[in-house]
């Protein structure tokens, strides 16, 4: 392409940009639907956004919370291309490497066109209310302009960076895994969030100031800071600190052009990797086989923890409910409302991972069903799948107890809580062999859903049926806890970890035997049922 013709690509991409979305929502009369919906959201969350920057104005909290709030946006920038990069067609700069295009103009042509969407329009209404809330005086003023466009701008480049230097990684396996895994980020964030909303609100945001004022100087949040440094005649200050934002809108667009170059010049490994043979593959097979059972047990074992590895799905399953069942029992301790028996949610997340373990097998169950001839061949497939979660949940349970006693100081409960962990998990792992022969259902290996569509309402009687059996299971053990504390024997309560130890393991194996007759008798209805997605 001639140099004469490179600048005309600017409008063509703009073009290209509203036409996708004109297409888009051409599709369907649902995703016009959910499309004015999201826009009619976005819009009115920004409005509001916009209105309480400007009330802020004259507080003496203004710059604090504008700065931080900006910085935040920017990391939501940062991150969305990684958790979310099917988001926008556009994203994906491997589409043009075919086309006779030189990368600096690209990225300009690529900069302007990014600006067309909701979220330019959503930062756009962010950083204006916090340029007002800052801006004092006609150079303030000035400079909030400047500050403005180089947040947006910012923002932006600092997405596309991230894809165009990571853009192999989000359309192999594991950026699908890192998508699956997006529900995660969210939970867990959502749980950081409440958890600094509540210390904000007993201890004032003057605990945010220190940081307020580390943040004023990394862009785009520098920009802003700017504003209020030259509200405050600090000149020199305000320069500095708008000069380094200019200068992260300059590196970035530098990383985000050399990216494209490396992409539209360098073939992609990812073929030449898979062709060549993978040397670690024995090696790691041989280590991990060595420290299972040997036999059919340990075969078990070994291939439902290469799913907790491989299988975005099953990973996103068990990275969720460890996460969680940590967050829970820690954020309430750490709070001063916890109990020392909310450390039994970490069982009881795990012990959830038992429930449909043929669905999550897929249409690859019919390999396994072929090698199950008899009762005791579903035993020992039972078996091994409960003694491989029970590889994990076991240690995992233990930690999450003995944090959650140390950080509330009950060092004198770390028995019992333990004792009624394991029977929770054992009771769970029982009753979730005897739902997962009873109640399969199959899991869409693609999108989001765990669900196939028409079983829903067997995954809900699967999992809450089986955890309400559960419940009735551990009672036994709960009886004799509370008969221990109302008898006035609280000193015995240590005989609960040997009792509650033994108790679930006795109605695993009970479960287990329960549940291989049904496995090998319905082996066909089962393979049908989680073959549907």
């Amino acid at each position: 392409m001639s140099a004469a013709a490179t600048p005309g690509i600017t409008p063509v991409f703009v073009r290209l940009k509203l036409s996708l979305l004109r297409n888009g929502l051409r599709q369907s009369a649902g995703r016009r639907a959910a499309y004015i919906a999201s826009v009619t959201v976005a819009l009115l969350f920004a409005a509001v956004q916009l209105l309480g920057l400007i009330a802020l104005r004259g507080n003496e909290h203004a710059t604090t919370v504008c700065v931080l709030l900006v910085a935040i946006l920017a990391l939501g920038w940062a991150v969305m291309p990684l958790f979310f990069p099917s988001g926008d067609e556009t994203l994906d700069p491997t589409r043009l490497v075919m086309l006779p295009l030189r990368p600096r103009p690209l990225v300009r042509a690529l900069l302007v066109a990014s600006l067309v969407g909701i979220g330019p329009l959503f930062t756009l209404c962010l950083a204006l209310g916090a340029a007002i809330a800052l801006a004092h005086g006609a150079a303030a003023t000035v400079v909030a302009v400047l500050a403005v466009a180089l947040t947006v701008l910012v923002c932006v480049a600092l997405a596309r960076a991230v894809a165009a230097a990571n853009i192999r990684l989000l359309t192999s396996r594991k950026g699908r895994d890192l998508a699956v895994l997006s529900g995660l980020v969210i939970a867990v964030g959502a749980q950081v969030v409440n958890f600094g909303a509540q210390k904000l609100g007993s201890s004032g945001l003057d605990t945010l100031d220190p940081a307020a004022d580390v943040v004023r100087w990394i862009p785009p949040a520098a920009a802003l800071g700017a504003v209020d440094s030259v509200s405050e005649g600090s000149y020199a200050t305000g320069a500095a600190q708008l000069v380094l934002s200019a200068l992260a809108l300059f590196a970035l667009l530098a990383l985000w052009q050399h990216s494209l170059t490396r992409l539209m010049t360098t073939p992609d490994g990812s073929t030449l990797a898979a062709a060549e043979p993978d040397k670690g593959t024995s090696r790691t097979s041989g280590a991990l086989g060595a420290l299972l059972p040997q036999g059919r047990t340990g075969t078990v074992m070994e291939r439902s923890l290469r799913y907790v590895w491989r299988d975005p799905k099953t990973k996103a399953a068990w990275v969720t409910s460890l996460a969680i069942g940590l967050i829970v029992p820690l954020f309430n301790a750490l709070q001063g409302t916890g109990s020392v028996y909310f450390a039994c949610f970490a069982a009881g997340m795990l012990g959830i991972l038992m429930y449909n373990q043929f669905g999550q097998d897929t249409s690859a169950f019919w390999m396994v069903a072929m090698t199950i001839s008899s009762p005791r061949d579903a035993y020992v497939e039972i078996r091994g799948r409960a003694l491989a979660l029970l590889l994990i949940t076991l240690p995992y349970a233990t930690l999450v107890t003995v944090l959650t006693t140390a950080l509330l100081g009950e060092w004198h409960a770390l028995p019992e809580v333990l004792g009624l962990s394991f029977a929770l998990l054992g009771a769970m792992l029982a009753t979730g062999a005897w739902s997962s022969t009873r109640f399969p259902y199959s899991i869409p290996q693609e999108g989001y859903k765990n669900v196939a569509p028409g079983q829903a309402g067997l995954a809900w009687i699967s999992i809450f049926g089986g955890m309400v059996a559960a419940a009735l299971l551990c009672a036994p053990i709960i009886a004799l806890a509370i008969w221990l504390h109302a008898s006035g024997s609280a000193s015995l309560s240590w005989l609960l970890l040997p009792v509650g130890a033994v108790y679930g393991a006795a109605i695993t194996e009970a479960g287990s035997r329960l549940a291989a007759p049904r496995l090998a008798k319905r082996l066909p209805e089962i393979l049908t049922a989680v073959s549907r997605g």
